[in-house]
């Protein structure tokens, strides 16, 4: 309007006829034509960074969740530009403007059915992250409508607009058959996580899969879940066998961010699978202590819950809930404590350039905010550093 009413005024001063201002009005509101596969040396700008154009256009699914969060700041900070669909409150990711620079981080709604919400996600980008997981169901999306058919409808539309790059977040353990220690037939989350592989290389056979194991860090749903008070029973703690013979290999989220970064500028890794795993193993019984010295909550007990009823309906409970499950305790995450983290020779974020983060760099900090008596000014040597973990190192 600002340019129409510019041209108006100088038509009237300099008499340009009706047609010819209606030539320039029809040639300034034609459609912008993107570049589908451009030239990345040739659009690069900056010296990299968040104020620079690494060339890169991606659409992360999923970007409000833990893992997106980490994925964005670091895609941000290669200068890449991030298209977010995002369902629900658009304050879920208000935040994540702020991972890029001015311009570079772009928001739209989607439903996860709307394929035509999609389209118009993924036509501009030559990447595309399908980070979209759910750890229990709803009466709005069943795993299967999740990980099944909403991977592979992602996957799908991604290849019909010509999407270059697909990144595909699985889990550890989805390809491992386990029988059910805690429910009958096992977890569902693996089993679908599984059967999502299958549809997303089936859709899109050059995409990149990664299997992470349990990832920790900020505000994750793995050290909260053994710190928070529902997950116990008083004094006490439920696990699988008691903690024993159960080996997990936790990974942190900042090195699986890491990873994708890495996988998205590597052409060489389109059609792998990798198994994200962090460098250490731990028996479950041994972390879960760790944690609780460092919490300064030793004062507890460890038993095996199979036989223990009230604990099962405890579980079920909270998924009877119309909002989160509290401490997200369901059955089905209590069955996947039972499963011991499972490498087959896969590559790793090691493969990949990754400086594997450990465990005990991060602990301290982690999970300083549930430590008993937080805001007591203790005197310096009051208390002794708690013991490290066992461990054996991953080959």
């Amino acid at each position: 309007m600002a340019l129409q009413r510019n041209l108006i005024f100088k038509g009237y001063g300099f008499g340009i006829r009706a047609g010819a201002l209606a030539g320039v009005q029809q040639r300034y509101s034609s459609d912008v034509h993107f570049l589908t596969k451009p030239n990345l040396s040739a659009i690069k700008k900056g010296r990299g960074g968040r104020s620079s154009f690494s060339g890169n256009v991606a659409t992360v699914f999923g970007a409000s969740g833990f893992i997106g969060r980490y994925v964005c700041n670091r895609l941000g900070k290669t200068g890449t530009q991030i298209i977010i669909p995002y369902r629900g409150d658009h304050y879920d990711v208000l935040r994540l403007k702020l991972v890029g620079d001015l311009g570079q981080v772009l928001f739209m709604p989607y439903n996860l059915r709307d394929e035509e919400a999609i389209r118009k996600a993924v036509k501009h980008s030559n990447v595309v992250i399908n980070l979209v997981g759910r750890e229990w169901e709803t009466m709005n999306f069943s795993f299967e409508q999740v990980h099944v058919e909403g991977a592979e409808r992602l996957a799908r539309i991604s290849k019909e607009m010509g999407v270059e790059r697909f990144i595909h977040l699985s889990a550890l353990n989805s390809n491992v058959e386990h029988e059910g220690y805690f429910t009958k037939g096992g977890s569902k989350f693996l089993k679908t996580k599984g059967l999502g592989e299958q549809a997303v290389r089936e859709a899109f056979p050059e995409a990149t899969i990664l299997r992470p194991s349990d990832v920790y860090g900020q505000e994750d749903r793995f050290l909260r879940y053994y710190a928070g008070v529902w997950r116990h029973q008083g004094f006490a703690l439920p696990l699988p066998k008691a903690g024993k013979d159960i080996w997990k290999q936790p990974v942190y989220v900042g090195d699986v961010a890491q990873g994708i970064v890495c996988i998205m500028n590597d052409p060489d890794t389109a059609g792998k699978i990798y198994e994200v795993v962090g460098p250490r193993r731990y028996e479950l019984c041994e972390i879960v202590d760790w944690f609780h010295r460092i919490m300064r909550k030793e004062n507890y007990t460890r038993y095996d819950m199979k036989w223990d009823i009230t604990f099962k309906w405890r579980a079920r409970l909270t998924e009877m809930l119309p909002s989160w499950p509290l401490n997200s305790l369901t059955r089905d995450k209590v069955e996947r404590e039972a499963v011991s983290d499972v490498t087959t020779g896969l590559p790793t974020l090691e493969d990949l350039g990754v400086t594997l983060t450990k465990m005990e760099d991060r602990m301290e900090w982690e999970l300083r905010p549930f430590r008993a008596g937080n805001y007591y000014d203790e005197e310096l040597g009051e208390f002794e550093p708690p013991a490290p973990p066992k461990y054996i190192t991953a080959n």
